[in-house]
């Protein structure tokens, strides 16, 4: 009986990676097109890198990031403003019985992978790294 339920488990967080893949087309799609009626988004290339759903499917967290991290705060601004018109975009184009609540949350593992990066170029940790002969 575990078995069943493990298995039972296991596709609903594979439905709810799905969900959350197909929330993040939608986004970008919408968003490429230059459908939301603002001009900050429309003057912006803004990436969705992820959408991370719960597990009923009525909250997604949208991670963005605007081409070379330009204006983020602005274009975050707008995108939460625009809410609305995602979410019945969303809703229409997915088909589930509730339209998940969207928030929109900057992407910051672009900035946590140069500091990662900064940190490993540092001469005293290259050393340490180096190759041991």
């Amino acid at each position: 009986m575990a078995k069943h339920q493990q298995s039972t488990s296991e596709q609903q967080s594979v439905r709810v990676l799905k969900v959350g893949e197909r929330v993040r087309h939608i986004l970008s799609e919408l968003l490429a097109r230059g459908e939301a009626h603002d001009d900050v988004l429309r003057a912006h290339n803004i990436a969705v890198t992820e959408v991370r759903m719960t597990p009923d499917l009525r909250n997604a967290k949208a991670y963005v990031k605007p081409l070379l991290g330009k204006d983020e705060a602005e274009v975050l601004k707008a995108l939460r403003t625009n809410t609305a018109f995602f979410q019945k975009e969303v809703a229409q184009r997915l088909g589930l019985k509730f339209a998940p609540k969207l928030t929109f949350q900057p992407d910051e593992s672009f900035d946590e992978a140069d500091r990662i990066e900064q940190l490993l170029s540092d001469p005293k940790v290259a050393r340490d790294l180096g190759d041991e002969e």
